[in-house]
């Protein structure tokens, strides 16, 4: 089927066969015999080196477990423009690193006034990501097809507005293939309230 597409849209259109897909924006495609492999591994090192961090002392976590930042932080104050470049670069990393969308979600929200404090935070991603360079994901080649889904709330994370964090993923058989954390619109009266309340519309958008 493949072929024949192939074979239709290079006589409608002027095209070359360069093969298999082995990178694409920053993504790097190892495409194996149990499935294909997508990583960002040459873009996290030179997010490495940009930042000075390639020669920092890696770290087993993206964020310590229970950490409040506040965007009324009474520390130093930092640059802007150097903390929003930082927290860009990091973001693009969770095309396919899920295991810091939470950590740099987090950070995200004090780009217009950091603080010594967020920045910290934000070099403590980049030192879990100095010791996991090699993390993607694994698309496997497999008959099940079943789908599977994990959602979870804090109740009033945040602590400038009281408002809760939800984070969820989504598989289909052994693959991610969905996923988001991110604050809730409105604040929450009672920790079910906040479970009830998931972004249920984006879970639907995200599954379509």
């Amino acid at each position: 089927m493949f072929g024949e597409f192939k074979e239709v849209m290079t006589k409608e259109f002027e095209m070359t066969d360069i093969g298999l897909m082995a990178y694409y924006l920053g993504i790097e495609v190892n495409q194996r015999e149990d499935g294909s492999f997508i990583s960002q591994a040459g873009y996290a090192r030179e997010i490495l080196k940009k930042f000075r961090m390639d020669n920092s002392k890696s770290i087993n976590t993206p964020v310590e477990c229970g950490v409040k930042l506040s965007k009324h932080d009474e520390e130093e104050k930092v640059d802007p423009t150097f903390f929003k470049s930082l927290v860009g670069s990091l973001r693009y990393l969770t095309c396919t690193r899920p295991d810091i969308l939470y950590a740099v979600g987090l950070v995200s929200r004090y780009m217009e006034d950091p603080t010594t404090t967020h920045l910290k935070i934000a070099k403590r991603i980049l030192r879990y990501i100095k010791g996991t360079i090699d993390f993607g994901l694994l698309y496997s080649t497999s008959n099940h097809f079943k789908l599977e889904g994990y959602s979870d709330s804090d109740w009033g994370g945040d602590i400038d507005d009281r408002k809760s964090t939800t984070g969820f993923v989504f598989f289909m058989g052994d693959t991610a293939f969905t996923w988001m954390s991110k604050k809730q619109p409105i604040i929450t009266l009672s920790t079910c309230e906040a479970e009830y309340r998931q972004p249920r519309y984006e879970l639907i958008t995200s599954l379509q």
